[in-house]
C-alpha cells in the first residue's frame, strides 16, 4: 500500500482533496467522499500509466499548491 500526502479544502458546497505526490484531486459533499474519490482517480491513473509510458507523471509544485490554497469561495 503506498501512502499519499492529502490536502483537503472546503470550497462552495463540498470538499476537494488534492494528491500532492500526482496533482489528482477527488470532490464530494463531505471529507470522507472527496478522500474516496481522490482514491479512486488514483487507482484509474496508476492503471493507465502501467501500459500507457507517455503520461505525464509528476508532483506539485509549491506554486500550485498555493494557488489551490488560495483560491477563494465565490458564495
Amino acid at each position: 500500500m503506498e501512502l499519499y500526502t492529502t490536502v483537503l479544502r472546503k470550497s462552495v458546497g463540498y470538499w476537494v482533496a488534492l494528491c500532492l505526490e500526482n496533482g489528482l484531486v477527488g470532490q464530494g459533499r463531505n471529507q470522507e467522499a472527496a478522500i474516496k474519490q481522490l482514491n479512486e482517480a488514483i487507482a484509474s491513473f496508476f492503471e493507465v500509466y502501467k501500459i500507457e509510458s507517455n503520461i505525464y507523471h509528476a508532483s506539485l509544485t509549491i506554486e500550485e499548491l498555493h494557488e489551490f490554497l488560495s483560491v477563494e469561495d465565490t458564495e
